[in-house]
């Protein structure tokens, strides 16, 4: 098949099997930047209930930074990972001391922002901006090594490229990743899925008994509405191991989401809490590996 063929395919495809999610309807970098962060290894079901109850929260970068952290984690809970609620608030914290309060067209502009690596970064300047960059994310990866490697297994992105940029329909990049995308969740759930072939696949851990979700337990019975819980009443109110919730207690405590107060623990009220030093920049390529 040729490139001009594979795209003349995907769009066809598209124009009848479109799917309308309500961060496709706005062009908004900061609304696009939010959706970003939400749908990071987080199934898109769960990000729509909450995506447009945030942004009402936090209408633009200056709310976000300007808000508690209790009031953000209460809102975030149920997305998981709330490190990357954590980056997004201090890169909403950097957009408005450093950029007046709106997000840069730049790519390296966007790079030098807590928690944004390449995907985000050129995600932002596609679907915001319009721009033509190269972007490839888990369902886009999985497309193109259906169509383009057939059979092979260890397909670097470095491969991948060429052919992304190749294919770029440079007057509609929106769209084309959106169309993309879509396709390869239609791959995904007919086939075995061809992102396995790649050379950058992770298989994400069960979130049932992880200890993301011994975190997130913690976080919601710390929530806004209680008054404190002392380290045995916080274990006694968890289904899990003591020593699986101390361990959890002693990270969120270190990284700012949980504040001990003469051996009661409740969220955090600083405006000021960073997300840890690794997690400030994501530079993984399988960043927004969200299962559809």
């Amino acid at each position: 098949m040729t490139v001009p063929e594979f795209r003349d395919q995907v769009l066809a495809w598209y124009a009848v099997n479109r799917r309308s999610f309500p961060w496709r309807e706005t062009r908004d970098p900061w609304a696009v930047l939010v959706s970003e962060g939400m749908l990071q290894q987080t199934q898109t079901i769960r990000v729509v209930p909450k995506y447009e109850v945030f942004l009402a929260a936090f209408p633009d970068p200056a709310a976000l930074a300007a808000a508690p952290a209790a009031d953000l984690l209460r809102l975030w809970s149920g997305l998981g990972y709330n490190r990357r609620a954590l980056a997004l608030k201090a890169a909403a914290t950097e957009i408005v001391s450093r950029f007046g309060g709106v997000l840069p067209d730049d790519e390296d502009h966007l790079l030098s922002l807590p928690g944004v690596g390449p995907y985000t970064a050129r995600a932002v300047l596609a679907f915001a901006f319009d721009r033509p960059v190269v972007l490839i994310e888990t369902n886009i990866r999985a497309v193109f090594i259906h169509e383009f490697f057939p059979g092979r297994e260890g397909v670097r992105d470095g491969e991948l490229e060429p052919l992304v940029r190749e294919a770029l329909d440079r007057r509609d990049p929106r769209n084309w990743y959106y169309a993309l995308m879509d396709y390869g969740v239609m791959l995904k759930a007919s086939l075995p899925n061809p992102g396995r072939r790649s050379a950058h696949h992770a298989r994400q851990s069960p979130f049932a008994d992880s200890h993301r979700r011994v975190r997130g337990a913690i976080l919601k019975a710390l929530g806004p509405e209680a008054e404190g819980l002392q380290a045995s009443e916080l274990a006694a109110a968890i289904p899990f191991a003591r020593e699986r919730v101390e361990k959890a207690l002693g990270e969120l405590l270190s990284e700012g989401f949980v504040a001990e107060r003469g051996g009661t623990y409740l969220l955090s009220d600083s405006k000021e809490i960073r997300p840890a030093r690794a997690e400030r920049r994501s530079t993984s390529r399988n960043a927004r590996s969200h299962p559809e």
